[in-house]
């Protein structure tokens, strides 16, 4: 992915839109990560080149994977599991709900504890 082919504005529009989401001040933005805010201002219009290590640092800031901030990709197939987890829940009865609760949970302490 060479940095010409990178469209700057559209991940500013993103980083601007996930920042909004977190309810965050692009000053505040950019005093996690260590910018002023005129940089933050030219991150999200697209104006300047997002290096390597501020869109890491954005990332981390913004609780999301640096590929949803470049591809966009990440919150919406997050979406859809969400989606298909309902509809099987959904159709669950009372005590088949707890019982699937009480495996999620498992697995999730599973997943962290080896991860």
């Amino acid at each position: 992915m060479g940095g010409e082919n990178m469209d700057y504005f559209t991940i500013g529009q993103r980083i601007r839109a996930l920042r909004k989401e977190k309810k965050l001040s692009q000053e505040q933005l950019a005093e996690k990560v260590w910018i002023s805010t005129t940089h933050m201002s030219h991150i999200e219009n697209g104006s300047t080149k997002l290096s390597l290590p501020v869109l890491v640092d954005l990332a981390a800031a913004l609780g999301v994977s640096t590929n949803e901030i470049l591809s966009g990709q990440g919150k919406e197939s997050r979406g859809e599991d969400y989606a298909q987890v309902k509809e099987i829940l959904d159709g669950c009865t009372e005590k088949q709900l707890r019982i699937l609760t009480e495996i999620v949970r498992s697995a999730k302490a599973a997943l962290d504890k080896y991860q």
